[in-house]
């Protein structure tokens, strides 16, 4: 017999679970409604003549698959080069002692504390600068969305895999050593594979970040229809007289479901790493 405690621990799980997709639900049922019902003054959690049309007119939005694919480039890049910086950062963070690792440490929490909204005109006016001198991380181009997410997504990462590295122990890297292994052989061979976890549970959340970014994308790909991104893609249904609803709900379960693929090949790994980092 189970315990009420236990009972009343499930049935709050079930609720938050039911809140949080509920969202999810209403958004495909939208997408599958015809447009009367989308539009109708009494909607209803069902339909009874489901159809594809508005993901046919989200998929028929011209350039479509060229915004998702500079979609799908930045996120790629941006996880790849966030894992690659923050887990030598948080290496060198944890293993060595230099002047000003604290300081460093601390500017790491401050960074996340300030609103993004806050930064967009600086980083605007930078990113044109930098674009005079290098114009692919220049405006219009994805380069700048690839800096811009990594400045948000490193401090992060760093400070989680933190955690991770300093949970190996340093007897392991002395061991390796008198084995005859030089630094860089422990850091990529032995503990670069023990904070994988960690580093599968950074990478959804900064693949998740850059995925869905429309504030920065639309902030600085300016008149480069060619390089905007698939959230941007989404205003074509955003009109004066009416909204298409449908199409637009049809848009966003399409870019929902690579973020889904993409979480369900690392779930596994993803709830040690959370765990781990927690543990930290």
């Amino acid at each position: 017999m189970r315990r009420p405690g236990r009972l009343i621990a499930e049935l709050v799980t079930v609720v938050v679970a039911a809140v949080v997709a509920f969202p999810l639900y209403w958004m495909v049922l939208t997408a599958l409604k015809p447009a009367d019902e989308v539009i109708s003054a009494d909607p209803r959690p069902w339909t009874l003549a489901p159809t594809l049309d508005s993901f046919t007119r989200a998929l028929t939005v011209q350039s479509f698959g060229r915004y998702f694919l500079n979609s799908l480039v930045v996120a790629l890049v941006v996880v790849v080069l966030s894992l690659l910086m923050s887990f030598l950062a948080a290496t060198a963070l944890t293993r060595f002692r230099f002047r000003g690792r604290t300081t460093m440490l601390i500017m790491l929490l401050v960074v996340q504390m300030v609103p993004v909204e806050a930064l967009t005109v600086p980083l605007f006016f930078m990113m044109r600068s930098v674009g005079d001198a290098v114009p692919l991380f220049g405006l219009n181009h994805l380069g700048s969305l690839v800096l811009v997410h990594l400045a948000f997504s490193m401090p992060f990462a760093i400070w989680m895999l933190r955690g991770f590295v300093a949970a190996v122990p340093v007897e392991l890297e002395e061991a390796a050593t008198l084995d005859g292994a030089s630094r860089f052989r422990f850091v990529w061979q032995v503990l670069f594979p023990l904070v994988a976890p960690g580093l599968v549970a950074t990478s959804v959340l900064a693949f998740i970040h850059a995925w869905n970014d429309f504030l920065f994308a639309k902030t600085f790909i300016i008149s480069a229809a060619e390089n905007q991104t698939l959230p941007l893609a989404l205003q074509v249904f955003v009109k004066p007289d009416q909204n298409d609803w449908g199409a637009i709900m049809a848009g966003s379960t399409l870019m929902t479901i690579p973020v889904l693929v993409f979480f369900v090949l690392v779930q596994r790994r993803l709830v040690s790493g959370l765990a781990g980092a927690v543990k930290g």
